[in-house]
């Protein structure tokens, strides 16, 4: 073994230090925060970003802050820092995921499936917000969908369920082994869900170059005599005395050209809304299965009435008891004037529903109460006005397909602890609040077209019977010959003529009827 001198051994070391340099040991620790991240349980870790240099560089040259970022011997360009920028974002979300939206990290935060299903319905609403015009949505936004939208599905990738698959020796035997598959629902439910949230987006896509284009609407202020005049949102109104706010008066509204949308457009639109409406009947019923599977929560049951009658009401629950029972009848005898109202009443029949439920399913010994018809027994009773409450339940989601969630679905949802069922819930039901906000913008361009091309006829109209009336003018002609329905522009005094006006307030107040009229 050769035995190195002392002056050797020093100028040995002194070469060691002199070869080393920044860039090796930042390929080391960049390779270690590389194989990190490939481990899917480090990657979920909070910890911190990768490592661009020694910590200590008391030893090494000094680092210019001019320089970007390196990694293995070389600058890192934009794509670098946007990948470190990309990570960090991937390990923030999942660090919440972990924690479970407590910060605190002491234990009290919500469970993994409802920190998933919180985080889908927050990401869907930074993404589409509640869709306020037709337009593409903006790159950003569509990478940050796909992207976020692939870490939080890929938990379902571990979701697997054990099924038995039979394997042959190399001599011709076979032997029973179990493997592992998705599990059924996962593998049916999302890839159907992912189908449908691309025809939206690619949807949307669609709505470039359009014909039509958007305004602020602004606010509606009502002054001391009466009369309804605009003003744009950035004005001062301390000197209004009434404000009134007119409904869906934040969003923007469409604007047509003057003779109306091309037919292609139409054409286009109707197809859209068509295929908005078939994507939000396959999301609905996705969602109302899973979340029919879903068990009912104790803390539901419990804050239950005792009896049906004291949860409908005595009206209610006559009209479901009866002998002539038709639930179509009882949908449009109740009174549905708000969707407040319909969410109420919602409530409060599938809460009978659950009571009538629950006596159907306890066991009543040998005596039966006799009941009119052709039913007998108290249990038999319950569980056929349990399916009458059922069939209403059904009717009125149908009739009402905008209906807010009822107090049991927002039970279940809080109370769920599956994964699995969470993540296919969240998905359908921001699926289906997408598509039914989509055929909503859709039906008021189309009602803002129909509307103008009205307004177009019945303007060219006066004009060709301009000659006919030689004791009116055109402006009285245009009241005569009502258009959009409204009060002001229709009623007329027989004892009393109106006075003339010119054809340019006429057009005015056409065009701020034709606005209260599309978002009535």
């Amino acid at each position: 073994m050769e035995v190195l001198s002392s002056g050797d051994e020093s100028d040995h070391r002194n070469q060691r230090f002199d070869d080393y340099s920044l860039s090796a040991d930042v390929s080391e620790t960049e390779s270690c925060g590389a194989s990190s991240f490939d481990s899917p349980v480090a990657s979920t870790s909070r910890s911190t970003p990768p490592v661009v240099g020694p910590q200590s560089a008391s030893y090494l040259p000094a680092i210019s802050p001019t320089k970007p970022p390196v990694a293995g011997g070389n600058y890192l360009g934009k794509a670098g820092s946007e990948n470190l920028t990309e990570i960090q974002l991937m390990k923030d979300r999942f660090s919440k995921l972990l924690l479970g939206e407590d910060m605190s990290g002491r234990g009290n935060g919500v469970c993994t499936a409802l920190a998933i299903s919180n985080a889908i319905t927050h990401l869907s609403a930074t993404v589409f917000g509640d869709l306020w015009k037709l337009e593409p949505l903006s790159p950003q936004m569509k990478s940050k969908w796909r992207k976020e939208m692939e870490w939080l599905l890929s938990v379902s990738d571990s979701i697997v369920e054990l099924t038995p698959s039979f394997q042959q020796f190399p001599d011709g035997g076979t032997f029973e082994v179990m493997v592992t598959r998705p599990r059924s629902d996962l593998y049916i439910n999302l890839p159907a869900l992912k189908k449908l949230d691309a025809m939206l987006v690619t949807m949307l896509d669609g709505f470039h170059d359009s014909e039509f284009c958007y305004v602020d609407r602004g606010l509606v202020v009502s002054d001391h005599g009466g009369n309804v005049k605009r003003r744009h949102s950035n004005a001062s109104l301390s000197d209004s005395p009434l404000i009134q706010y007119e409904e869906k008066w934040w969003l923007p509204f469409p604007k047509v050209p003057t003779k109306g949308l091309s037919e292609k457009t139409v054409k286009k639109l109707h197809q859209c809304r068509e295929c908005s409406n078939q994507v939000f009947k396959a999301a609905a019923s996705i969602n109302n299965n899973v979340l029919s599977q879903m068990e009912v929560p104790k803390v539901y049951l419990e804050t239950l009435p005792k009896s049906a009658k004291a949860c409908l009401g005595e009206t209610l629950h006559h009209y479901i008891t009866t002998t002539q029972f038709s639930p179509e009848s009882l949908i449009d005898y109740l009174e549905m004037s708000s969707e407040c109202t319909t969410l109420q009443i919602a409530n409060r029949i599938e809460a009978a529903m659950h009571i009538w439920t629950e006596k159907s399913s306890k066991s009543h010994g040998n005596g039966k109460l006799l009941w009119t018809g052709n039913v007998k027994g108290d249990k038999e009773r319950s569980k056929v006005l349990s399916g009458r409450a059922n069939t209403i339940l059904k009717n009125l989601k149908l009739q009402f397909p905008g209906l807010p969630r009822t107090r049991l679905d927002l039970d279940k949802i809080q109370s769920n602890k599956d994964v699995g069922q969470a993540i296919v819930e969240s998905y359908s039901r921001v699926i289906e609040s997408l598509a039914f906000n989509l055929m909503a913008r859709i039906d008021d361009l189309l009602y803002v077209d129909d509307a103008t091309k009205k307004r177009a006829a019945m303007e060219a109209g006066v004009h060709l019977q301009r000659p006919r009336f030689h004791g009116f003018s055109s402006s009285s002609s245009m009241v005569g010959r009502p258009a959009f329905g409204n009060s002001s522009l229709t009623t007329r005094n027989p004892g009393k003529r109106r006075s003339s006006f010119s054809s340019t307030s006429n057009i005015d107040r056409l065009e701020e009827a034709l606005e209260r009229l599309t978002f009535n």
